[in-house]
This record gives C-alpha cells, structure tokens and sequence, in this order.
C-alpha cells in the first residue's frame, strides 16, 4: 500500500522561548492512501467553491463567517475510515523536556519527536511519502538524517522520501494545521472567544472526542509522550 503523510506542528517556540504560557507543543499529520489523494483534493476543491472560501485552511483562519466551510472539511475527514485517512499528533509537555538527552540542541530534539510521531505508524511492506511544513532549519541535513533514521528502524517498509513543501500549496498539510489547532487549544485549555473555534472543537468532538488516546486509535489518535529520557 502506498501512503502519503502530511505534516504540520504547533507551538514549536515552546522549546525556545521562557515567556510561552502553553504547556504542550504539538507535531501532526494526516495519513492518506495515496490513491484518493486527488479525490480528496477535488473534494476540498468543491467545498471552497460552496462556500467561496479560497484562502489558506488554518485554525487561525477559523470565523463564524466561515464556521460551515470548516465543519465540512472535518465532515470531509471523518467520511473516510481510519485506513483511508488518519490524523495522529505528539503532545509534548515542553518544560518537561531534558535537554541534555539531546545533546542540549533542541532542533535535535524537535525531530527525535518528528521520529517518534511517524515510527509507530510505519507499517511493513507499505511505501511511505511523506511532507513536512518548509521549516527553517539550522542545520539543513535534518530531514534527511530523519529518512535515514526511520528507513534503517523499518526494515520491511519503504520510507520513499521526506520533503519539505510551503503549506500554502498543499492543502492536506493546511488540514494538519486545522487539527493541530483545534487539539492544542482543547488541550492546553485556551479561553476561547472565537465561537466559531469553540463550535468547531465541539464538531470534530461529536465524532471522536479529543484526549490522549491509547496506541490502538486509529482514526484521530493523540500520542502524550513520557519523558523518561527514552530519547
């Protein structure tokens, strides 16, 4: 099976700034057969014709003018079962972070945690494509190291590339921002005052409800990684 994975994540200045007032950053992204990606696509295509919303699909743009248009999009997502498409995020306590396990080098640390969020949906014998959001890296050699790495912990699987893309093209990567939006604020508890935010959360909770799920969630699962030093 040929798969396709969309990345995106929320909050990354956590791990640099002692001003943040948010506990938890997030790293996400949508799995999709990559046979329907044109069909989901098309859908979105047909969904942004509807309600005239051209504009970038992010959790920031979320308003009551546009509520409908982003209820469809999470509709659009829970119509497909969980081996068609799939949305699994990290949640990552930040101040909980032991820096020295990474050689005190937190864009290290940032992608052992992009490691953790793709391995364990890595299955054998299936091809993996996978987009990251473009991120300004100091040390340019980081997504490739991170194929490397999780091609030689998945021997049985394909792991065909890594490749960053600007999320203002690539519209599955605007739908992870969606998700990571609506997860980071449930979860870090942010008072709301955009009603359309707060009833979208609501919306995406009539189907799963959004916590730190168990490792056989397979649909919206939510992965609060322990920080022991097994990193």
């Amino acid at each position: 099976m040929k798969i396709e994975v969309y990345c995106d994540e929320t909050l990354p200045d956590l791990f640099t700034s002692k001003k943040a007032k948010d506990k938890y950053m997030f790293i996400g992204g949508i799995w999709i057969d990559a046979k329907l990606r044109d069909e989901i696509k098309s859908k979105v295509k047909e969904l942004r014709k509807k309600y005239s919303c051209f504009g970038e699909i992010k959790w920031v743009n979320v308003t009551p003018s546009k509520e409908d248009f982003y209820k469809e999009i999470v509709k659009l997502f829970f119509s497909y079962n969980e081996n068609q498409m799939r949305f699994r995020a990290i949640m990552v306590e930040a101040k909980k972070v032991i820096w020295s396990y990474h050689q005190d080098d937190k864009e290290l640390g940032f992608y052992k945690f992009y490691y953790q969020l793709l391995n364990k949906w890595i299955s054998d014998y299936n091809e993996y494509k996978i987009f990251v959001d473009v991120k300004k890296n100091r040390d340019l050699s980081r997504l490739k190291v991170l194929k490397d790495v999780l091609r030689n912990s998945s021997k049985n699987a394909y792991i065909e590339n890594i490749q960053a893309l600007p999320s203002k093209e690539v519209v599955l990567i605007q739908m992870a921002d969606l998700f990571l939006g609506a997860i980071s604020a449930k979860l870090n508890n942010k008072i709301l005052k955009n009603r359309a935010k707060i009833n979208l959360i609501s919306y995406i909770e009539s189907f799963k409800k959004i916590e730190p799920t168990f490792s056989n969630e397979n649909k919206l699962n939510i992965f609060k990684i322990r920080l022991k030093g097994i990193l």
